[in-house]
């Protein structure tokens, strides 16, 4: 399948698990940049696997607290993009974190995120970052939105 049919006819779950398999394009550079990986993906839940780079370090030797929220805000924003019919990419609203340990480069890291609460016009999601010893390193609520710009009516098969 072209990416463009996988867009018009995957769940928002099975296109997040295609990106992750190599089937579909990332949809930004973002993920590259900062070392993120799609494991799994199923309605309402989303793994990562994180590998922070030196590059996302701050002077003190650790990865960077903004570079924690990166991930953390992907992974609510996924989280919440696996509940759809078709995947609609989401604006972040407002995002909480706790950062409860040093963060090292080169460590991979594991990301859950979940979604809490699915309304109409708004998601609560939930993100935690664990490290190799299954220890929380820094925990996120996100309250998001889908991108009205991406938002479309599944085809008919009829293509009407």
């Amino acid at each position: 399948m072209s990416a463009a049919e996988l867009w018009d006819t995957l769940t928002g779950a099975e296109l997040i698990r295609a990106i992750g398999e190599g089937k579909f394009p990332q949809v930004t550079d973002v993920s590259d940049y900062i070392g993120q990986v799609i494991v799994g993906a199923e309605p309402g839940r989303v793994e990562l696997a994180w590998t922070p780079d030196v590059k996302l370090c701050n002077p003190g030797g650790t990865v960077h607290g903004g570079f924690i929220a990166t991930i953390l805000d992907n992974a609510v924003c996924l989280a919440a993009s696996s509940l759809g019919d078709v995947f609609v990419p989401q604006l972040t609203l407002n995002l909480n974190i706790d950062y409860l340990r040093a963060v090292q480069a080169g460590e991979t890291y594991r990301v859950i995120g979940t979604v809490t609460h699915a309304g109409r016009s708004r998601t609560v999601s939930a993100a935690t970052l664990f490290d190799a010893r299954d220890r929380a390193c820094a925990a996120a609520t996100a309250s998001v939105t889908g991108n009205q710009i991406f938002a479309r009516d599944r085809k008919s098969a009829d293509g009407a």
